[in-house]
């Protein structure tokens, strides 16, 4: 089963998501007020036994952010070879990985609108899968890294280029525009290595392919991302790694293209789904 935060009629739910509409949960729960509460008292197992044959609750509602209250987002920069030579700056291929944090505010939902802030039109695409921390845990091996993953979903790391480029050392302020980004649709809860090492991320602007590659092919895997995160600072249920883009975002076309507004994105993963957004300026 799949699991999604949404709002209807004003209210915020979490439930089941299913061809003909929503089965909430939350109301079943109420120990657990959040899908973040789900993930930390490992509950998928019986969020899965309460939604069986249970009819759908909503039909008509928007969806969040999928873990709105994300306590940490940490994401990966620039893991996939040819995204390192993208870069045409002669460097070799690094040894350690590019970290970075991102802030909840930073992403909205699956469906709703990618925000492009009128300081700076260079809202740019990057379709990744996002990892949950689902166990507590330090120093992390890599033989033991799968164990602490709770679930799997997608991110649209949404990027005002320029801003990134503000400072030397950090890419912070170009990363957390509000909205800016998207994580979702829902949360596919982890059973299986094969889920992460088979996986394909293709990013598609308008129907046109943009990215398109394999999780296998990343220069710092994801069990080495687990493990060399974990080293400095203890993992919690609830933090989400954000694991790397492929080649292909708008900054690197020639010319460069990014986002305006109309245009959709979606970022497809098998076994996961597709999370797509459209595109549209911040009202001020």
């Amino acid at each position: 089963m799949k699991y999604a935060t949404y709002t209807t009629h004003g209210q915020t739910h979490y439930g089941a998501v299913t061809d003909d509409g929503m089965v909430a949960l939350d109301g079943d729960f109420p120990q657990w007020p959040t899908l973040l509460d789900v993930v930390r008292a490992g509950g998928f197992d019986a969020l899965e036994q309460a939604a069986t044959g249970k009819p759908v609750t909503h039909t008509e509602f928007e969806f969040e952010m999928v873990l709105p209250n994300a306590p940490r987002i940490l994401c990966v920069g620039v893991n996939f070879p040819d995204r390192n030579a993208e870069y045409k700056d002669g460097s070799e291929q690094p040894k350690y990985m590019s970290l970075f944090p991102r802030f909840a505010s930073g992403f909205t939902g699956h469906n709703r609108p990618l925000i492009r802030p009128p300081e700076n039109e260079t809202l740019d695409y990057e379709g990744e899968v996002a990892i949950v921390i689902g166990k507590t845990g330090r120093r992390i091996s890599q033989d033991d890294a799968y164990d602490h993953i709770a679930a799997l979903t997608l991110c649209n790391e949404g990027t005002i280029r320029d801003w990134v480029r503000h400072a030397k050392f950090n890419v912070t302020q170009g990363k957390n525009w509000d909205n800016s980004g998207s994580i979702g649709p829902w949360l596919v809860p982890f059973t299986d290595a094969s889920q992460l090492d088979d996986a394909r991320i293709i990013t598609r602007v308008n129907d046109e392919v943009r990215q398109d590659d394999v999780l296998s092919r990343m220069m710092h895997p994801i069990r080495r991302e687990i493990e060399y995160i974990s080293t400095f600072m203890t993992l919690q249920p609830g933090d989400i790694i954000v694991t790397g883009t492929p080649t292909g975002s708008g900054a690197r076309l020639d010319p460069p293209q990014y986002l305006k507004p109309g245009d959709v994105v979606e970022i497809e993963v098998n076994g996961i789904g597709t999370l797509r957004n459209t595109v549209a300026d911040e009202a001020v």
